[in-house]
Order: C-alpha cells, then sequence, then structure tokens
C-alpha cells in the first residue's frame, strides 16, 4: 500500500546510521538550554512559512514544546541542530531558555540523512524543497554530488525503456518506431477540481517488462547495459521505496522539470504562493519583467489554472497585433507598475518629481468617474 506522509514514521524503511552504543544516545527528552543550541551549515529546509510559524509559535505559547528537538553533541559544549528547526524557531521568538531535547551521537552524513528524511515526510515541505531534498538523498546514497543524480536518473530511464522495448520485440513485434519515447520536458500529471496535481499513484510511472514465456524475472536483452547501473537503480528504487511518496520514474517525468523553471517562478513555489500547475503554465511567459507582474496579479486574484491559461492565451494573440497590444492599456499599466516598483527612480528628485505629477494626472482623472 502506497505511504503518505502523515502515516509515514520517521524513519520509514531509509535507513540512517547512528552510533547507539555512544554514552550520549540518551534515548528520553531532557532539557537543555537555548543557547547552547546551533544550526547546521547546510540546512535542507530554506523557506519557512510565516503564518504557520506564527501558529506553532502561539501553540508553544500556550502548551510548550510538546516534542522534543533532536540534537548532536559537537565543539565547544555546544549542539547542533538535526530535526525541529521549527519548534526551535518558534523557542527562540518566545525567548525560551530551555527546551525538551534528545541527544544522538550522528556524524555529518548520518545527521544531514535524518534531517532530510524528517522533512521530506513534512505534510507542508513544498515541491520545489521536497525535490532537492529528494536529490541530496539520492547524492547521499549514491556516493555522487547533488548535480550528478539527474543525469543518471535519466540514463537509467533511458536503459530500462530500451529494455522494455526489447522485451517487447522479442516475438518479432516491428522494430525501429518508438525506439525511445519522447518525454514532455515539463512533465506533470493530472489535476484536481482546484487546480493542484493529484499525487500520481506512482506506480504508473514505471513500464513493465513483460516476459514472453511467463518467467518472474525478464532476461536482459538490451545490448548496451551497463551492469553498474543495476546497482544505482537498486539504490534508487530503495531510497523511493523506504520515503513512500512516488516512485523515481514519476519523480523524473514530473519533478525533475520543475527545477528548470525561471528562478522567480521557483521562488513563489517556495512560498507556497503558487501551485506547481500554475508554475508550469506562467513559465511559458519569456520576458521578465511581464512574468513577474504575471505572478503577482495571479496571486493576489486567484485566477485558477484555467484562467491563467486563457490569460497567457490572450497574451501571445495581443503580441502577434501591435495595434491591439497598444491599445491593452490595463496590461500595460500593470507592467509599468511592476516595474515602478522596484525602479531606482524613487532616490532621484527630479524623477520622483515627474512620478507625483503623473500620479495627480492619474488621480484627476479617476475623480472624474
Amino acid at each position: 500500500m502506497r505511504r503518505t506522509k502523515t502515516t509515514q514514521p520517521l524513519k520509514s524503511k531509509i535507513e540512517v546510521p547512528w552510533d547507539t552504543t555512544a554514552i550520549n544516545n540518551a534515548a528520553s527528552p531532557q532539557s537543555m538550554p537555548l543557547e547552547q543550541i546551533t544550526l547546521p551549515p547546510t540546512q535542507p529546509r530554506r523557506y519557512f512559512d510565516p503564518e504557520s510559524l506564527k501558529q506553532l509559535t502561539e501553540s508553544i505559547k500556550q502548551h510548550g514544546i510538546l516534542q522534543p528537538l533532536l540534537v548532536r553533541p559537537v565543539v565547544d559544549g555546544k549542539h547542533e541542530l538535526v530535526a525541529g528547526e521549527r519548534r526551535y524557531r518558534a523557542a527562540t521568538e518566545l525567548a525560551l531558555k530551555e527546551v525538551p531535547v534528545v541527544i544522538r551521537e550522528l556524524d555529518d552524513n548520518a545527521a544531514f540523512q535524518l534531517a532530510l528524511v524528517e522533512n521530506l515526510l513534512r505534510e507542508d515541505l513544498n515541491p520545489v524543497e521536497e525535490t532537492e531534498g529528494i536529490l541530496q538523498l539520492l547524492a547521499l546514497k549514491l556516493g555522487r554530488s547533488p548535480q550528478e543524480v539527474p543525469p543518471l536518473l535519466y540514463r537509467l530511464q533511458r536503459l530500462q525503456n530500451k529494455t522494455s522495448t526489447v522485451t517487447h520485440n522479442v516475438m518479432g513485434a516491428p522494430e525501429g518506431e518508438g525506439d525511445e519515447p519522447t518525454h514532455n520536458v515539463m512533465g506533470g500529471g493530472e489535476t484536481d477540481s482546484n487546480n493542484n496535481t493529484i499525487s500520481e499513484d506512482e506506480g504508473e510511472g514505471d513500464k513493465p517488462t513483460h516476459n514472453v514465456m511467463g518467467e518472474t524475472e525478464t532476461p536482459n536483452l538490451d545490448p548496451n547495459h551497463e551492469p553498474s547501473a543495476d546497482t544505482d537503480l537498486k539504490i534508487v528504487e530503495g531510497v523511493f521505496e523506504g520515503l513512500g511518496l512516488m516512485t523515481w520514474a514519476s519523480f523524473v517525468k514530473n519533478r525533475l522539470p520543475l527545477l528548470n523553471l525561471p528562478e522567480d517562478i521557483l521562488s513563489a513555489l517556495r512560498q507556497g504562493k503558487l501551485e506547481y500547475t500554475k508554475a508550469k503554465a506562467i513559465a511559458a511567459i519569456q520576458d521578465l519583467d511581464e512574468r513577474v507582474a504575471f505572478v503577482e496579479q495571479a496571486i493576489a486574484n486567484n485566477w485558477s489554472l484555467s484562467e491563467i491559461k486563457q490569460r497567457i492565451s490572450e497574451k501571445k494573440t495581443l503580441a502577434s497585433n501591435p495595434q491591439t497590444e497598444s491599445n491593452n492599456y490595463k496590461e500595460r499599466f500593470a507592467v509599468a507598475t511592476t516595474k515602478l516598483k522596484k525602479s531606482r527612480i524613487w532616490s532621484d528628485p527630479k524623477k520622483r518629481k515627474q512620478i507625483e505629477k503623473l500620479l495627480s494626472q492619474l488621480e484627476t482623472l479617476t475623480n472624474f468617474e
């Protein structure tokens, strides 16, 4: 059965080794001065929703910290935070003197893996950080850098598709067509009524190989088979099985393309202001200023995915007709306003006077309505 973040236990099936024989591996929580806890130099999670953090802070103020922080000993009598940064931030905001902790002896690698797994199983983790976190976890398990993981996953995907094609052609099926299927660069699954990506029941991304004679294992028929790929594939499959969030094939198809989105779109995704499906659609706008202005309007007006696609289509139509575009005053005003907000002209006294004059004229125009 496919596990979800809410049902998945912290350790999951991901093995996170730590020294359970060390004297400081206390299993029960204890109190520790907050000032003795430091944040790690590398954090798997970078964005925290302000409203959610505010609610947690209020809850801790009323009820205290119910779940202890996980820390590990470091130099100078300090302890480094491994899991529980939201609770740590809330405790800092409330200026608490002490917090409950569990101390474990963890090396750098184990601590980072545990922090990654703990974050990946959170309900409120945004899709960008979830994708980046999975890549970091895969990098640790594969002994590679995070930058090397996407090319490896695409290579495994190609090898699997080739093996599947060869297996289906064993009985003399026509060859030469569809040897390597074309993959949509932007990926994406189905969407629900709220235009959010439906979590694929992620086994659908895998293409099963069918043995002609009905054996339980499919013989390797790929002449370009790479033995090392078998080991990598087992590690990759083990990570995704342990997390229980999606299959690796679905991750390659639907999640890796996400990281190719423009940085301004990724920023909106990280902050939870924009759904993934909407972000992919808006990324089609090439001009940075227009795209930024469009994102702001989409968020402010809570446009649905269909509304976003319709407006983008209208934009393309206007762009192909200069005369119509010049009359589209609302769009031009929105773009100009966005540029003006970020412009440096506010520090120029002469230009500021011009802006004040233009504002007065606009205010006069609207007063006649």
